[in-house]
C-alpha cells in the first residue's frame, strides 16, 4: 500500500502552515486533514470542501520542500 498525502505548504497563506499530513487510507487523511483545516485555519466541514480536500492528495511521502 502506497501513502497518502496533503502538504499545507501548497497552499499560500497568512500563517505560511507547514504541516504535512500522511495515512495510509484516504478516507484516514481526509478525516485528519479536515480536522486540521478547521481546528487552525477556519474552514467549515462540507462535502463540498472534503472534495476539494481530495483533490489535493499525492501519493508518496511529502517532499522536505514545496516549489514556490
Amino acid at each position: 500500500m502506497e501513502r497518502l498525502y496533503i502538504d499545507c505548504r501548497e497552499f499560500p497563506s497568512d500563517m505560511k502552515c507547514t504541516v504535512a499530513i500522511a495515512a495510509d487510507s484516504e478516507r484516514e487523511l481526509v478525516d485528519a486533514a479536515v480536522q486540521h483545516a478547521v481546528a487552525v485555519h477556519g474552514h467549515h466541514d462540507t462535502p463540498e470542501f472534503r472534495s476539494e480536500i481530495r483533490k489535493a492528495i499525492h501519493k508518496g511521502n511529502p517532499p522536505a520542500s514545496v516549489a514556490a
